[in-house]
């Protein structure tokens, strides 16, 4: 059992609110984390992909009223919209009652269509919480146990896995079963070839712009039908889409988005690759690690604006910018390796948007200057800073 760090935010959410969603992709470890909330209170779980569960909320408002003492948590709650309006009645009649807070937990494999009947039903009397794989600082502080989460991604059951090969066989089920089942009960009706084509072109194109004119030339497709395929993973929470950081700079600014599967374990199962071996000598190494540490840092961050990369058409660029306040920016370079350099483009960006603090994330773990307001840093370190300026009241 691995101790999440979402647990205490979900725990904080109900003592706050009616309702928390917790939201993410299957096989995270929702279910795990709510049992877990429910170990701390009276409770009842309802799985809503089972037909017994189904069956108990044959009436829905009988049944929840005789619950109205305990915490329910309504697993998949994607597959029963029609509760969103039904609930709203029974938070709103609890609060008359004196019931206001930590009334249900509702757990979701995260669509717009969700947010959107969460968002319409039940505002003012929710929070949204994500629960994304497994993060750096989950797992054990050894260089190792780090390369392995980097090679097989955040999902437990991969995370977790005897070796390789079971770790790799696993993700290649989950791939499999989100294209075959678990996508089209979200209403979509794209062939599973079709979309497995456009994830794996995505992680052969990790970290780069999005250029929907050219997928859609090598898919056969429209380039509107391009973005709906990016617009769906990311809604899925399982690509992130990094716009590009908005500043007045008076240069001619890169406007297209960068796109990341979020977790490098699907990356490298899309793209064949077994084992960390394999990846040090696959193209794909430097995205990868790219990826693997903008969705290490940003998983722990939360600050008053989006986060984003900086791009100038001349050539100057930033990988990461982290506006951490209002009157402070912080600038992220990323590189894979021991011996970190940085080039003319990250100084003309520095110039540009002048960031508070400038860090080069790498590989190693030792913290050292590089530059005049430019400091070396190892990812670890760099996520211990961001998680403990986020938790900042």
């Amino acid at each position: 059992m691995i101790e999440r760090n979402t647990l205490p935010s979900v725990i904080q959410g109900l003592s706050r609110q009616a309702a928390v969603v917790l939201l993410g992709p299957r096989q995270v470890g929702k279910t795990t984390l709510a049992l877990e909330v429910a170990e701390t209170q009276p409770s009842v779980y309802l799985d809503l992909e089972s037909p017994s569960d189904r069956k108990k909320l044959s009436d829905p408002e009988l049944y929840l009223e005789s619950h109205q003492d305990k915490l329910v948590i309504l697993d998949e709650i994607h597959r029963f919209p029609e509760l969103f309006g039904i609930l709203r009645g029974l938070i709103d009649r609890g609060r008359r009652q004196g019931h206001k807070t930590g009334r249900f937990l509702l757990l979701g494999s995260a669509s717009m269509e969700l947010l959107r009947q969460s968002g319409e039903s039940l505002a003012g009397r929710v929070s949204y919480l994500e629960l994304p794989p497994l993060n750096l600082l989950e797992i054990q502080p050894q260089g190792a146990h780090e390369e392995a989460l980097w090679v097989r991604g955040g999902f437990p059951e991969s995370y977790l896995a005897a070796d390789e090969e079971t770790s790799f066989s696993w993700r290649a089920d989950f791939l499999r079963t989100y294209l075959e089942r678990d996508i089209p009960q979200f209403g979509s009706r794209i062939l599973a070839e079709t979309l497995r084509r456009f994830w794996t072109m995505l992680a052969h194109a990790q970290g780069g712009l999005f250029n929907a004119s050219k997928l859609a030339g090598g898919l056969g497709v429209k380039g509107q039908t391009v973005a709906r395929y990016a617009d769906l993973l990311v809604d899925l929470l399982l690509v992130r889409r990094l716009m590009p950081y908005q500043v007045n700079t008076h240069k001619r600014l890169v406007k297209s988005p960068k796109l990341y599967i979020r977790d490098s374990g699907l990356v490298h199962t899309l793209l064949g690759i077994r084992d960390r071996e394999t990846l040090l000598g696959h193209p794909v190494v430097g995205p990868s690690w790219e990826g693997f540490v903008i969705e290490s840092l940003l998983n722990l961050w939360s600050g008053p604006e989006p986060p984003g990369f900086y791009r100038t058409s001349a050539g100057a660029e930033i990988d990461l910018v982290l506006p951490v306040s209002r009157e402070d920016r912080w600038a992220i370079e990323i590189k894979r390796g021991l011996s970190p350099g940085i080039d003319k483009g990250f100084h003309q960006a520095r110039a540009d948007i002048r960031p508070t603090n400038s860090f080069v994330v790498y590989s190693g773990t030792e913290r050292f200057p590089l530059a005049a307001g430019v400091e070396v840093i190892g990812l670890r370190e760099m996520a211990e800073i961001i998680a403990g300026h986020s938790q900042r009241p």
